[in-house]
């Protein structure tokens, strides 16, 4: 009999969510970088072996420090993971213990569904004696069913991890294609590779004001053809983005393109508009038309 199951992996932001699932699902279906609250959407990535199926659930890391709408949406789309799942993966860092882990934790269920505790990032303590004390105090933060080192960007422990969780799956078919590895659509996932690269290139405050959006979808037998519209809220970020000559767009459009043709497996040809549209992060309406709500 096969097993299948959604697993939820939450922590707060920037603690390494997104790259764990494409670890573990091994293809890049949730956008990463170093800036905070990368991820906007709750994303499905999806592990399937022979007799079992994982359905990775990443979501937006959970922060409520800013009340902008925009946040209000990130944090109810990974709160909303919370329930109707299998497993839950809490991540936290292996070298500190947060005010935003401790939002994440109380929010935890707290009979019912399993909770796996993640510590990512054991690679980089040097000290291994140094992280007992640390595993010690996240013991008694909750009743855990596993506390597991990890480190998502090297693959350490992730062969225990996947065996954790199948392990915890109910029996039942598969929910999609063992082929699929997210439920997303491509032109979602262009879109996420585009602002990828924009968050890549820019400082702390801008990338939180982006947004994309695909406006031409069109292919023949010779090569797909992608527009996109960056959105920003004001004309300063326009022109940080444009770049000196409009090199700083330049780059981003390359380095997009060779990971969508990657991703699509075909040559592409991407144009990038930036547009001003003022406010857009906290109109309920202009969110809504992005498509940024449905993951409640």
């Amino acid at each position: 009999m096969s097993r299948c199951g959604l697993v939820a992996l939450v922590g707060r932001p920037n603690v390494g969510k997104s790259t764990l699932m494409n670890h573990l699902v091994g293809e890049k279906v949730s956008i990463t970088s170093r800036k905070p609250q990368t991820t906007r959407h709750r994303i499905h990535g999806i592990l399937s072996r022979d007799d079992y199926q994982i359905v990775f659930a990443d979501t937006p890391g959970i922060n409520h420090e800013h009340t902008r709408a925009l946040n209000r949406y990130m944090n109810e789309a990974a709160e909303s993971a919370l329930s109707d799942v299998d497993v839950i993966c809490f991540m936290v860092d292996a070298r500190k213990w947060t005010p935003a882990d401790e939002q994440v934790l109380e929010l935890l269920p707290r009979s019912g569904i399993p909770v796996l505790l993640l510590v990512n990032k054991v690679d980089q303590e040097t000290d291994k004696e140094q992280l007992l004390p640390h595993l010690e105090f996240l013991a008694q933060q909750f009743d855990f069913a596993e506390i597991m080192p990890v480190a998502a960007l090297k693959g350490h422990n992730m062969e225990r991890l996947e065996s954790e969780l199948a392990r915890r799956l109910p029996e039942g078919e598969f929910w999609f294609d063992p082929e699929q590895p997210t439920d997303r659509s491509v032109r979602f996932m262009a879109a996420e590779i585009v602002r990828e690269k924009v968050v890549r290139q820019l400082g702390q405050e801008v990338p939180h004001q982006v947004t994309v959006e695909i406006d031409l979808w069109q292919e023949d037998d010779q090569r797909l053809e992608i527009a996109a519209t960056i959105l920003v809220e004001r004309k300063g970020q326009k022109k940080i983005l444009v770049g000196s000559g409009g090199e700083r767009i330049k780059q981003i459009g390359i380095q997009a393109r060779q990971d969508i043709e990657r991703l699509l497996d075909r040559r592409i040809r991407l144009d990038l508009w930036v547009k001003v549209k003022g406010g857009w992060s906290d109109d309920e309406r202009a969110l809504h038309s992005l498509g940024y709500g449905g993951d409640r």
